[in-house]
């Protein structure tokens, strides 16, 4: 199954397939990441250095992500202890969950993104406050609830961390589509159209990727499978949507203003 006594060839092969999948997402990833850097070096963009603090924490997530699949592959699981304290980011690393927090830091900076590009800086105040708990909450939850034995409960529990970083997600990044398409509507400018495109893209990828996963981890629960459905490539494959889009159509043209 989805976890850490993962001696079987069919979970290992498949753990293998993801680490490659993954190795392209990496690769790809940090050849934008190379490029948002040099264009917010050239120019100082404020915005563009919190897309690029955003992107550096989601190809963090995708990493803790492929070097799980590495430990399985290599079977690092097996020489762990699991109540160490190697273990117990050992563990973690291998069942998602440090991944997961990586990406509840990039969407809170999505959030402070979203303030400083469509609202001036001023922060609805109610608003701050749901995200800041529930943001929260998440994060803890990830880290904290959380089983080691391969049982139906462990498995839940999984399912249950994905669904709060998706519904976190939403609360960041529906507002930050809504807000991308009403500037989209309003400017006349083909250079600013395709930046708020591209940002609107961005939000509906990122919202979608945590959806997938939790879909994946659905699948895993009901039907007892191992794992690695369509929905966990569509996954990451729509985290590379995002940043390149993002590049080419925001930050990119943003730098060459």
């Amino acid at each position: 199954m989805l976890f850490y006594q993962l001696q079987g060839e069919p979970e290992r092969f498949l753990n293998f397939i993801g680490l490659l999948y993954e190795s392209i997402v990496i690769f790809i990833a940090i050849i934008i990441l190379m490029l948002i850097y040099l264009k917010y070096k050239e120019k100082g963009h404020e915005l563009t250095l919190y897309l690029f603090l955003i992107f550096i924490f989601y190809v963090l997530g995708v990493f803790f992500s492929w070097a799980a699949k590495l430990a399985v592959v290599l079977r690092l699981d097996l020489q762990v202890e699991e109540f160490s304290v190697v273990g117990w980011f050992f563990y973690r690393i291998l069942s998602f969950r440090i991944s997961e927090f990586m990406i509840c830091i990039a969407i809170f900076l999505s959030y402070v993104l979203k303030v400083k590009l469509f609202h001036e800086g001023f922060y609805n105040q109610s608003h701050k406050i749901v995200v800041i708990i529930f943001g929260s909450f998440t994060s803890v939850y990830v880290l904290i609830f959380y089983m080691f034995q391969d049982t139906s409960l462990a498995v839940l529990l999984d399912t249950i961390a994905f669904l709060l970083t998706c519904i976190f997600m939403g609360m960041i990044y529906i507002p930050f589509f809504y807000r991308s398409m009403e500037a989209y509507n309003s400017v006349k400018e083909p250079q600013y159209k395709r930046a708020f495109l591209s940002l609107a893209i961005m939000s509906v990828c990122y919202i979608l990727i945590f959806f997938n996963f939790f879909l994946d981890r659905l699948c895993i629960l009901l039907f007892d499978i191992i794992g690695f459905t369509p929905f966990y490539f569509l996954a990451w494959a729509l985290a590379l949507v995002a940043i390149v889009g993002a590049y080419y159509g925001y930050i990119r043209p943003k730098a060459e203003e």
